[in-house]
C-alpha cells in the first residue's frame, strides 16, 4: 500500500484549506448574485427551460 514519504507541513495544509474556502466562498458569492438578478427582473442572461427545448 503507498504511503506519503514525507510529512506535508502545516503551512502547505492551510494553504490548500484556504485556496478550497475561497474557491466555495466564490461560488456562493455568484450563485447569490445570479439569484438575486433573477428575481429582481433585471437579468441579462438566459437560462433554459423546459419549454424553450420544446419548441425547437
Amino acid at each position: 500500500m503507498a504511503a506519503p514519504k514525507k510529512k506535508t507541513s502545516k503551512t502547505k495544509r492551510d494553504q490548500r484549506r484556504a485556496h478550497w474556502n475561497r474557491k466555495a466562498t466564490l461560488a456562493a458569492q455568484k450563485a447569490l448574485s445570479q439569484g438575486k438578478s433573477v428575481l429582481t427582473g433585471r437579468s441579462t442572461f438566459v437560462y433554459p427551460t423546459p419549454e424553450d427545448d420544446d419548441e425547437e
